[in-house]
């Protein structure tokens, strides 16, 4: 279960990366910069941006929820160890004056 959940994790990053690159800024070609609205014919002009818009939210939800899936398999697999197990806590002087 583990290596399934980090598979979907790994091509949802890979994913995210790819959707969030293919997105336009607001009247970010050469059309904006002069008032044009209609420049991109093959979705209308907002038409691209709303899928493109949806399928980042549901990747980014879809990493937060494996991120915490992952997260708490390791806290099992381990254990629930903590990295700063084995050190010594250390207060530091009050400084004089």
């Amino acid at each position: 279960m583990f290596y399934f959940i980090l598979s979907v994790h790994i091509l949802v990053c890979i994913f995210l990366v790819i959707v969030i690159l293919l997105q336009q800024g607001k009247s970010a070609d050469l059309a904006g910069a002069f008032g044009g609205q209609g420049s991109q014919t093959a979705f209308g002009p907002r038409g691209a941006a709303n899928v493109l818009t949806r399928l980042t939210t549901w990747c980014a939800v879809i990493f937060m929820l494996t991120s915490i899936g992952l997260t708490i398999m390791m806290q099992k697999r381990t254990g629930g160890h903590s990295v700063l197990e084995g050190t010594k806590a250390t207060q530091s002087a009050p400084a004089k004056k």
